[in-house]
């Protein structure tokens, strides 16, 4: 996979205001833990017939949307509005832009809520910027960086708004083509979280197992990164399934022998560590029951939860966890709890997914188990985590 740089350290920039608005993860961590939350309180609600999904996107559309472009995209804005700064040493948004691009997220989240007092096109327009907004913003601290190959989350976050856009002419009334662009977002997401994983899961491993030595196989780079980019950049055509189900059987072996040449017994001594290679093995896992329900072996929703509640879900979570406490100026071992907030988060994956395999006549229950697990874990992380978010460093630094 591409292999991200960092430029030597340089000088730490000055932030101006409330420490929530200090740097990119502060805010849009806090949003994603909230999101991760309320999303799913909705979501079973709707669920269980208890409530009403938004009619601008309808039931499945809106829960599967806002949990890749709410949450996830919350998540991957903060990682990238905090991350360009160490990468480059320039400046990134904080203060009021960092403000502007936070309530853009949120205005996107809200604005569905009020179809039939808001313009259907308003609606879209309002969700639509937030990506290339995200994007624009990182376009002079990444251009003021020697490493051009850290540019590539640009183009990558514009072709992200694209899927997005994807959706929206669904109830826009032009083409109903919602759901390929949501399994093309589930995908840009996982290689975008593949290019960093590639990075910071081999360096963090460095940095905390002695002895430990990074390694990578060039070629196995190179398959694992055309074969994802080629499953995310398909979505739009409507391909077969079998087509897509041999991609995406590559994109898991690949990926599988990815994450074996970085792999350490040790790490399972270790929860910020383990916690990382239990997510990505979950995409691995994604990728390879997708490659058969493409072939009718098993339900597709199976699998696309795999790669969500697994795969996304858990290394996200690991990664807030980790990032959020060195950039407070925090040890980070993260607070003992999380060890078990890890395990509930990898428990809601195997409920969503080999439950329904095993018992199906009782899907519902396991719908409802598999959310619950997923509400408690972000709770306490928000619990935990929040306070952090919102005061200054302990250190003193800038942040």
């Amino acid at each position: 996979m591409l292999k991200i740089h960092s430029e030597p350290s340089k000088p730490e920039l000055a932030s101006k205001g409330p420490a929530i608005l200090a740097l990119g993860f502060r805010p849009f961590f806090s949003f994603a833990g909230l999101a991760a939350i309320s999303l799913l309180v909705l979501w079973l609600g709707i669920w269980s017939g208890g409530m009403s999904a938004p009619d601008y996107y309808g039931g499945i559309v809106w829960h599967s949307h806002e949990m890749l472009f709410g949450y996830a995209a919350a998540v991957i804005a903060g990682f990238l509005l905090t991350a360009v700064r160490n990468w480059t040493g320039a400046e990134v948004p904080i203060g009021t832009h960092l403000a502007l691009l936070a309530l853009l997220w949120l205005a996107g989240r809200l604005a569905p809520l009020f179809t039939g007092i808001l313009p259907v096109g308003l609606i879209a327009i309002v969700d639509l910027a937030f990506l290339p907004a995200v994007a624009f913003s990182l376009v002079p601290p990444l251009w003021k960086g020697e490493q051009r190959i850290n540019r590539i989350f640009v183009p990558l976050l514009l072709v992200m708004g694209l899927a997005n856009l994807l959706v929206h002419l669904q109830p826009l009334s032009v083409v109903n083509i919602a759901t390929r662009g949501i399994d093309m977002m589930l995908y840009l997401v996982v290689f975008l979280i593949s290019i960093i994983a590639g990075r910071v899961v081999p360096f963090f491993t460095q940095a905390v197992i002695p002895g430990y030595r990074a390694s990578r196989k060039p070629w196995v780079e190179i398959l694992s990164t055309v074969a994802l980019g080629l499953l995310a950049l398909l979505q739009p055509f409507g391909l077969p399934e079998q087509a897509i189900g041999l991609v995406a059987l590559v994109v898991g072996l690949s990926q599988l022998l990815r994450v074996l040449v970085w792999y350490d017994r040790r790490i399972w001594g270790i929860p910020i560590l383990w916690v990382l290679y239990s997510g990505y093995l979950w995409l691995v896992l994604g990728f390879l029951l997708l490659g058969l329900a493409g072939f009718g072996l098993l339900p597709a929703n199976l699998a696309k939860h795999a790669l969500t509640v697994g795969g996304i879900g858990v290394l996200t979570l690991g990664m807030m966890a980790r990032v959020a406490l060195g950039h407070t100026g925090r040890p980070i071992d993260p607070p003992r709890i999380m060890l078990l907030v890890f395990m509930v988060l990898n428990l809601a994956a195997v409920v969503r997914v080999f439950a329904p395999l095993l018992w199906p006549e009782r899907y519902n229950l396991w719908v409802h188990l598999s959310g619950g697990l997923w509400i408690l874990g972000f709770l306490v992380f928000s619990i935990l985590y929040l306070p952090m978010l919102r005061r200054p460093r302990i250190d003193g630094k800038a942040g």
